[in-house]
């Protein structure tokens, strides 16, 4: 089951330049800095009520956050919905046909378990799955 939208991702250049905006012009907290080796990037989490904006800083310039932005610019790269059972919801869609860029969850930022959607079956917006 889908339980709310977990966090918004932002592809930023520079983490310390992106995080200014939402700390010193919007008076908000930055919770949390990581790096995730695995997916060549570098993470923020800016918490909101029940949700987080993450900022995505590429660690290398082959990672796919370089290339997002090289392709697109700067911006909103994904939103991940929170599920309390990522096996069985990707198991769903599969099942209906739905094109997954992860079959099988892995781990993301703040040890949560993360699969994605292929965008070109959502309309070209990035849907991670979230399971904490």
């Amino acid at each position: 089951m889908i339980q709310k939208i977990d966090h918004i991702g932002i592809a930023v250049k520079s983490i310390d330049e992106a995080m200014k905006i939402y700390t010193e012009i919007l008076g908000l907290k930055v919770t949390g800095i990581e790096t995730v080796e695995e997916q060549k990037v570098k993470t923020a989490f800016i918490p909101i009520g029940e949700s987080e904006i993450e900022l995505l800083e590429s660690t290398s310039p082959d990672g796919p956050i370089a290339k997002f932005i090289e392709k697109r610019g700067e911006g909103i790269q994904h939103i991940a919905l929170r599920v309390d059972n990522i096996e069985a919801k990707l198991k769903e869609l599969k099942e209906k046909g739905i094109r997954l860029i992860d079959e099988s969850p892995r781990l993301g930022a703040g040890g949560a378990k993360i699969a994605f959607i292929h965008p070109k079956d959502t309309k070209g917006v990035l849907i991670e799955l979230c399971e904490r």
